[in-house]
């Protein structure tokens, strides 16, 4: 059990709870009150690459991937789970450790939350620490990997991390990457590079290209999380509210059933 808060003591109370230095100080008895101490222990990881300042809807992908860290991260601090947030970008990386209390946890998601998007280019891609996650997630835990997995991301030690933690993968994307309009010749900004190019959308090479690249992107997606339930995909141009709870509620129910 994990202390709570300290409340006004009621009939029916266990008398070996109350708590004698405040009941001296208010003049009437008062007692601690516990809450269940949970076990889960979460790590959110936010990988952080340039290819997130991308967004063709008036909303990065960058600004979805944080959105969906905040939702986990409140809906754990509710359920008082134990939870850590790695933020990996290019050229480092910051640790939140982990945090049970409910104000710890909001005061990580802040600091995650103010962090600036890249303002100089190129960039290259963030390197994940995975020696920092082995020691953060305690074995069982769940590992909530957020990201838009636009290249190869796989660990060598992917088959360890699967064996010891639960994985969980949220993608985001574009709608641009899912099908590329066509509009004709488009300038557009290219945050791997950190150039401006023109794009001729009609093209039929350009087109195939990007087909390629979404399809072999979702083998490695799948390939990653082979489960169904183990991954969700988020897109900037739809609330990302609905489609978390559908997930979520969609996992809880499989673990009734089992």
């Amino acid at each position: 059990m994990e202390f709570e808060q300290v409340v006004r003591y009621e009939f029916g109370d266990d008398v070996r709870d109350i708590d004698w230095n405040v009941t001296a100080r208010k003049g009437e008895p008062y007692r601690k009150k516990f809450v269940e101490e949970r076990e889960l222990s979460l790590l959110l990881l936010v990988e952080d690459s340039p290819s997130l300042c991308f967004g063709s809807q008036g909303k990065t992908k960058r600004e979805t991937v944080l959105e969906a860290a905040g939702f986990f991260g409140v809906l754990s601090a509710d359920n008082r789970d134990r939870v850590a947030i790695l933020h990996v970008y290019s050229g480092g990386y910051a640790l939140y450790p982990p945090k049970r209390q409910p104000r710890g946890i909001l005061r990580s998601l802040l600091q995650l939350l103010r962090s600036r998007p890249p303002e100089q280019w190129p960039l290259p891609d963030p390197e994940i620490p995975w020696k920092i996650v082995h020691s953060v997630l305690s074995k069982g835990g769940v590992l909530v990997w957020l990201g838009d997995f636009a290249g190869e991301r796989k660990p060598s030690d992917w088959a360890l991390l699967r064996s010891k933690y639960e994985l969980v993968g949220v993608r985001v994307e574009d709608p641009w990457e899912r099908r590329l309009p066509e509009i004709g010749v488009i300038d557009v900004f290219d945050p791997t590079s950190g150039e401006f190019l023109s794009l001729d959308t009609s093209s039929r090479s350009v087109r195939r290209r990007q087909e390629e690249w979404a399809r072999e992107r979702e083998e490695r997606w799948r390939t990653l999380f082979p489960d169904p339930q183990a991954r969700c995909v988020l897109s900037t141009d739809r609330p990302i509210s609905s489609a978390l709870a559908q997930f979520l509620l969609a996992r809880m129910r499989r673990m009734h059933v089992a």
